[in-house]
C-alpha cells in the first residue's frame, strides 16, 4: 500500500505531556509516577504500556454528587507510552495550570493530571436565576488539563476591560475560579440569545482571568456518566 497518502496523519513526536493531534484528538506523553484521571470510554488507541483502573476510590467518594446514573465518570491511567482520547469527536482544548485554579461544567472534562487538587463543587448564585443548582468540578494547582467543546470555543479574557462578559450558562465550559461572577435576568426574543423566549438569564463575569464558551447550549446532560 502506498503510505505517501496518509503520512499527514501520523502522529509527531510529543513536545509536552498533553498536546492535540488535529481539533478532536487529546495526546498524553504518559510516564510512571505522572498518573492521569480521563473520561470513562475516551481512550482510542495508546502505545507503550497503559493501564486503566475504572471507578477507582477517589472517584467513588464523590460518586453520589457527581452521577446521574450507574457507572462512574473517569477513570485512572497510569503507565508508559502515549495515550490517545477523544469524546465524540468533540473539540479538545488544552490548559496548563501554573497554581490557577478552574471550575470546569462535568460534561466536558476529557482528562487531567492526577495530582491536581479537585473536588465537586456547587457555582453560587446559580439557583436563584437558574431555578436549580449547579454543580461544576474545581481543579486547582500545576499539571495539564484537557477539555472538550461542541464546536470551536472562544476564550474571552475578561481582563482587558473594564466591562463584564456575560455568558448563557448552558454555553459555559470553564472558567478561572478568581473571577467575581454574578447573575442578570433579561427578557429577549427566541432568536437573540438562548432557547425559547421570555425570560433569560446569564452570568456576568470580571477580574482577572478567562471564561471558555462553546457553541452550543445544550444543558441536557450536564454531570451525565458517561459509560
Amino acid at each position: 500500500m502506498n503510505q505517501q497518502s496518509i503520512a499527514g496523519y501520523a502522529p509527531t513526536p510529543p513536545a509536552a505531556r498533553m498536546e492535540t493531534h488535529g481539533s478532536s484528538m487529546l495526546k498524553v506523553a504518559m510516564a510512571s509516577g505522572q498518573d492521569l484521571f480521563a473520561r470513562t470510554g475516551s481512550m482510542i488507541a495508546y502505545e507503550g504500556f497503559v493501564q486503566y483502573e475504572p471507578n477507582p476510590p477517589a472517584i467513588r467518594r464523590m460518586a453520589s454528587q457527581w452521577l446521574t446514573g450507574e457507572g462512574a465518570p473517569l477513570m485512572r491511567c497510569h503507565g508508559d507510552g502515549l495515550l490517545y482520547l477523544a469524546d465524540y469527536g468533540a473539540d479538545v482544548v488544552v490548559l496548563h495550570l501554573n497554581e490557577d485554579s478552574l471550575s470546569v461544567n462535568g460534561t466536558n472534562i476529557l482528562a487531567f493530571d492526577a495530582h491536581l487538587n479537585w473536588g465537586v463543587e456547587r457555582v453560587k448564585g446559580m439557583a436563584k436565576f437558574a431555578g436549580q443548582g449547579l454543580f461544576n468540578v474545581g481543579i486547582s494547582g500545576t499539571g495539564w488539563v484537557a477539555l472538550t467543546s461542541r464546536g470551536t470555543p472562544i476564550v474571552v479574557d475578561c481582563g482587558r476591560g473594564a466591562d463584564e462578559t456575560y455568558v448563557d450558562p448552558d454555553a459555559l465550559v470553564a472558567w478561572s475560579s478568581g473571577l467575581k461572577m454574578k447573575g442578570k435576568r433579561s427578557f429577549k426574543a427566541s432568536a437573540m440569545i438562548g432557547r425559547g423566549s421570555g425570560e433569560a438569564y446569564q452570568l456576568g463575569f470580571s477580574g482577572q482571568g478567562f471564561v471558555v464558551v462553546q457553541p452550543s447550549e445544550d444543558s441536557a446532560d450536564r454531570l451525565r456518566a458517561r459509560g
